[in-house]
């Protein structure tokens, strides 16, 4: 039997936890296994694209747990009234190949996505930053500004989408969730950057954009790019590349995938371990303008379904007979064409358990 997490089991979690405290804890997992990056085994993401979108497979192993998701990126889907991205995984023990939990990580990737902003922007941000510029405000936004406000101390955050009714969307969903926070709404990106002190842009068309261009770059900004992560999906300029420090997950993925594909090869980039473990600073001066090139990485997947088997996984789960639990485990034919009616003292069958009432 394999533990399994959907999204009733989620939500249940966040309506107790609260999505700032889930962030926070998710980012001090991904914190630790980036300390510990020697010891995963590492690979880029396996990905299958078509004319309207992406599937993508996301491994990776620490030799002890192995880990997967599965995950599209399809931005014509909201049209259909279906989302961008949907994701689920698994986590397995490496002794045995068997799965321990399988879980939903649409709304998981939602969360770690931010908890992975805002910690990125803890080492690389000015300390002093209270402002953010937000371009693009659908299914990812209000996770952004959750981990940037309460995480980082943004008290004010310019909004900013060609839609304007995702924009609305965020400040219903926040206003009264979070009376703290500011929320202006901006008449384009131009006007939402300008003396934001951290620029996040979480755009969704699959396109070498250019959201932001060099002009609208100011000395000592952090500029959070999450929304490039395909081969021909850029939201930056290439010059603000030249100009800036430039940091990402994992460079054989991210020369792929991230803003850096649009650089040559020995374009300098460095790799966010580095920075988490201090061996490069991540800041050079309070002048220095900084970019977090993310595209997301198995890893912080990895720390994410950590967490919800630390943290949501409960004796009340739902458990799914993914795995048949046999009396004889070479008899695997036997199992198969066995009478579910029969006792499972005859059959070595554990009989199936629903996965809600």
């Amino acid at each position: 039997m394999v533990s399994y997490i959907g999204t009733r089991e989620l939500q249940k979690h966040l309506q107790q936890a609260k999505p700032e405290t889930a962030i926070s804890r998710m980012a001090e997992m991904i914190r630790e296994d980036y300390l510990r990056w020697s010891q995963f085994d590492k690979t880029p993401r396996v990905a299958s694209h078509s004319d309207v979108g992406v599937i993508e497979l996301m491994p990776i192993s620490d030799g002890t747990h192995y880990s997967f998701k599965y995950v599209n990126g399809h931005p014509k889907n909201t049209h259909a009234g279906l989302l961008t991205v949907t994701a689920f995984g698994v986590l397995a023990d490496v002794d045995t190949g068997y799965p321990r939990l399988l879980s939903e990580l649409t709304l998981t990737t939602a969360l770690r996505t931010a908890a992975t902003s805002a910690l990125a922007a803890r080492y690389m941000a000015r300390p002093d930053s209270r402002s953010m510029a937000l371009i693009g405000n659908g299914a990812q936004s209000e996770f952004q500004a959750i981990a940037f406000h309460t995480m980082l101390g943004i008290n004010e955050i310019r909004l900013f989408d060609v839609d304007p009714a995702a924009t609305e969307k965020l400040i219903r969903n926040l206003s009264s969730r979070y009376p703290s926070l500011r929320l202006i709404r901006a008449a384009s990106t131009a006007e939402a950057v300008r003396g934001a002190d951290i620029v996040t842009t979480v755009t969704a068309d699959k396109t070498n954009a250019t959201i932001l261009t060099p002009d609208m770059i100011e000395p000592g900004m952090h500029i959070n790019g999450v929304g490039g992560d395909c081969p021909g999906k850029t939201e930056l300029h290439a010059d603000i590349l030249q100009q800036a420090f430039v940091v990402v997950e994992y460079e054989p993925q991210s020369r792929i995938e991230g803003e850096v594909q649009q650089m040559p090869a020995d374009f300098p980039v460095t790799e966010f371990w580095r920075i988490v473990n201090g061996s490069v600073a991540a800041r050079q001066s309070a002048a220095q303008v900084t970019v977090f090139d993310s595209v997301g990485f198995a890893l912080e997947d990895f720390s994410a379904m950590r967490y919800l088997e630390k943290f949501v996984l409960h004796r009340d789960t739902p458990m799914l007979d993914l795995i048949p639990e046999m009396m004889d485990p070479k008899d695997l034919f036997g199992m198969g064409m066995a009478d579910l009616n029969i006792s499972t003292e005859k059959t070595g069958i554990a009989p199936a358990v629903p996965i809600h009432a």
